[in-house]
């Protein structure tokens, strides 16, 4: 896209909070009932899932750990202050919230000497146990893992929605609407609010560091997007024009015109429809897709813009969502779910299409 002037156009001076962003299952459905989610950091449970193990040798100690009640960049600073380093030296794949219990490899970078004694115990007194721990010659990176699992409780009157558990299977056969989760815009869209103020003055990295206003504007017009999409039915299909992306990958390829076998792999949920991550580049998109895509900065033209001048990239993001290996069981007083989202996917998605709460 274009630069673009952000001074040219006007958009609302305040964006209301929480957004309206349309659920797929309440037109057949209805609005779900209220439940709870998250009462308990065990309520909550996540467990990343990589690809590869340590290779047994190198100068970064990788440790594979259980965090309760703490965000990931805290444990990379306990761990990071245990071994006399910096936090930079400290190596994970995924963000992982608060208020959960999650599984994830940390690395952290040793040259030539051993870890800390006692740093086991140490990590342990602050919420962090050890599972399992490895040598590997490379710093873990940012976006190598390949999915997170996840086990949730559910309790409150959805218990009782006799539609809780069709709308569940329906989830399973025809897939997620792949909304950005609210982690990702901040307490009441705090997040948002301040990234279009950072971006209206023009954006700079020592104001943003690790980049999370960009991500919390740009996460905003992809769900725009695709609220829309879900709006109009297309969430799920592709249109003329569109930038398909293969299941459980990065591939991605143009659609000129849908056809008969295209639309069955999409039935299948083979292939999905994408949407842009607004930023600088042109869009591959064409026709009608790229018509939807040319309303947000008619829309939002200083989000546009700004996240443009900041020269963020443009990329594309799934529309939809598979869960993988979905199940769903009854406790007292309780029903968990369980299943397994792509990196990047928020299960925040799944449930508010299954519960209504205030935070979803």
């Amino acid at each position: 896209m274009p630069v673009r002037e952000a001074a040219s156009r006007r958009e609302p001076d305040a964006i209301a909070w929480p957004p309206t962003w349309p659920r797929v299952l309440d037109a057949e459905f209805g609005s779900p009932s209220a439940g709870e989610y998250r009462a308990t950091p065990e309520d909550f449970q996540v467990a990343e899932v990589l690809d590869f193990v340590p290779e047994g040798e190198g100068e970064h100690l990788w440790l594979h750990i259980e965090k309760r009640d703490l965000t990931t960049a805290m444990a990379v600073r306990d761990l990071a202050r245990l071994c006399d380093v910096s936090p930079r030296d400290v190596g994970y794949s995924g963000m992982k919230d608060r208020v959960a219990v999650t599984r994830q490899w940390l690395s952290v970078q040793l040259p030539g000497r051993e870890a800390p004694t006692g740093l086991h115990d140490a990590l342990a007194e602050r919420g962090i146990r050890v599972l399992a721990e490895a040598r590997h010659p490379r710093k873990l990176k940012r976006g190598v893992h390949r999915a997170n699992r996840f086990r949730l409780r559910l309790t409150g009157a959805a218990l009782e929605d006799p539609e809780l558990e069709a709308r569940w299977a329906r989830l399973g056969e025809e897939g997620v609407a792949n909304y950005f989760g609210p982690q990702r815009f901040g307490p009441d869209g705090r997040n948002l609010q301040r990234a279009r103020s950072l971006l209206a003055r023009g954006w700079r990295k020592r104001d943003d560091r690790d980049g999370m206003l960009l991500s919390a504007a740009r996460s905003f017009l992809f769900n725009e997007l695709l609220a829309e999409r879900v709006h109009e039915g297309s969430w799920n299909r592709l249109l003329a024009g569109e930038v398909a992306i293969l299941d459980g990958t990065a591939s991605q390829f143009s659609v000129e015109a849908p056809d008969a076998e295209l639309d069955a792999r999409a039935a299948r949920l083979d292939l999905h429809p994408s949407g842009i991550l607004w930023g600088v580049g042109e869009s591959v998109a064409k026709e009608a897709a790229l018509a939807l895509e040319n309303r947000l900065p008619d829309r939002y033209p200083a989000l546009c813009a700004g996240l443009e001048h900041a020269e963020v990239r443009l990329a594309r993001r799934s529309l939809r969502l598979r869960l993988g290996e979905p199940s769903l069981s009854r406790g007292e007083n309780a029903l968990w779910l369980a299943f397994s989202l792509p990196r990047g996917a928020f299960a925040t998605a799944v449930l508010r299409e299954l519960i209504a709460h205030p935070t979803l």
